[in-house]
């Protein structure tokens, strides 16, 4: 007799069972184990780690702040472009502009990867176009 549970009607196992009744148990696996291992001494690893990077341990310092800082991130001022119509005098508008350094590197980086992506959906627009007048020309003329 199959005695595992039924999924509901949105494929889901009901709250608390299991499709896998005989897998590991909650607590068992590795990081469960070393972090009750480690859990009655938690406060003083803390504390230690705190004394030894305000002693000057720049390791103990960076372990600290990368826990509980997250990382900065370049944040893009989002200033308005005007660029030329024209694909390529855009392109060139931005590569000088990046290597003048009026325009940070990612973000002249961002730009003409949109300007390449505008540029193929403009391609395929007119392809499109090109293919359908053809089909038209096709249709006009009837079965030879």
């Amino acid at each position: 007799m199959n005695t595992t549970p039924k999924r509901t009607g949105q494929g889901r196992w009901p709250p608390g069972k299991s499709g896998n009744p005989a897998g590991r148990k909650p607590g068992t696996t590795p990081t469960a184990r070393l972090r009750a291992a480690i859990g009655d001494d938690l406060t003083r690893i803390v504390q230690r780690l705190r004394d030894q990077a305000l002693a000057g341990d720049v390791g103990a310092a960076r372990l600290l702040l990368d826990r509980i800082c997250p990382p900065l991130r370049a944040i893009d001022d989002g200033a308005p472009l005007i660029l030329p119509t024209d694909g390529y005098a855009a392109a060139q508008q931005v590569a000088q502009a990046v290597a003048q350094g009026v325009m940070p590197s990612d973000r002249g980086r961002t730009v003409l990867a949109a300007l390449g992506t505008a540029a193929e959906l403009h391609d395929l627009a007119a392809l499109l176009h090109r293919i359908e007048a053809l089909e038209a020309r096709l249709h006009d003329r009837g079965p030879t």
